[in-house]
């Protein structure tokens, strides 16, 4: 029996249809918009700190290419590496092959935020290369931002009705019709509210550094950032990939694989993540912190 205020789920995941053949996805618009305030967040930083435009330029496109290509590279290689090494082209390409020939066009089926997350720091390496910029500058910029993408694609993912909870009987638990008519926990919802709160927090603080360098008492001072290099980028990492770490005890494993498994797949990719953004936090460029 339902619990009496649980919430069923089934939307279309598809918004509309161009010319018949080419569907756009709640996903895939919500993957955008997330990427797009991401985009604007960052260019505000690059002008508070007096970057010229032809350095931020093509930040968007590393960006955009390495979360993409690093998320699809990581569900595949991460979650389903039977299927899809001998699925190759179906790897790279947003369709799926059918058994009798031909084939349909799905999107991209299956994204890793542990391997969007891996193929950033990657394709923002390579950024840092061309423009001959700071590595943890930028990519302490980008973590300002990073919560609020990763807010939308959990959206993304409830308006899939993908990576679902476990059954609970809480009273706002949501029957994703499109798996079964269990009352599940809205694991993808706890997770967008959770980066949001996190994105409010990276917001504050990085306007505070900015109010508090402004307030320096002398030229030299106010040269120095408020917060050490690096805080930014560990705090994000820290935040996002504990409180992933455990909402995975809330979540539907993935795969098969996992069920034997002590912590699942995510759980076991957050760890190291956690370790990175720590010491990016709390040791990493300490000696430049006022």
């Amino acid at each position: 029996m339902l619990p009496l205020l649980s919430i069923n789920w089934n939307p279309n995941p598809e918004l509309f249809n161009l010319f018949g053949h080419l569907p756009i996805r709640y996903y895939s618009l919500l993957w955008v918009i997330g990427i797009g305030l991401a985009y604007l967040i960052v260019r505000q930083q690059y002008r508070d700190k007096k970057i010229g435009d032809d350095k931020f330029e093509p930040l968007f496109f590393y960006c955009f290419f390495g979360i993409l290509i690093g998320a699809r590279l990581g569900h595949c290689l991460f979650y389903q590496p039977e299927y899809y090494l001998n699925h190759f082209w179906e790897m790279i390409l947003p369709v799926k092959f059918l058994p009798g020939g031909g084939w349909k066009w799905t999107g991209y089926e299956g994204l890793a935020s542990h391997g969007g997350t891996l193929g950033l720091i990657i394709s923002l390496w390579l950024y840092c290369r061309k423009t001959k910029m700071h590595y943890i500058d930028v990519v302490d910029m980008i973590a300002v931002a990073t919560p609020i993408t990763a807010c939308f694609i959990r959206l993304a993912n409830l308006m899939n009705s993908e990576i679902i909870g476990n059954p609970s009987n809480v009273p706002w638990a949501f029957v994703f019709e499109r798996v079964d008519m269990v009352p599940r926990h809205p694991a993808q919802l706890y997770e967008a509210i959770a980066y949001f709160i996190f994105f409010l927090g990276m917001v504050y603080l990085y306007k505070r550094g900015q109010k508090k360098q402004a307030q320096a008492p002398t030229k030299q001072a106010a040269a120095q950032p408020y917060y050490h290099r690096g805080f930014f980028f560990g705090l994000c990492l820290t935040e996002i990939f504990v409180f992933r770490f455990f909402i995975e005890f809330l979540k539907e494993n993935q795969v098969g694989f996992e069920e034997g498994m002590t912590f699942n797949m995510g759980q076991w990719l957050s760890i190291p993540f956690i370790i990175i953004g720590v010491y990016f936090m709390f040791f990493y460029g300490k000696k430049g912190k006022r």
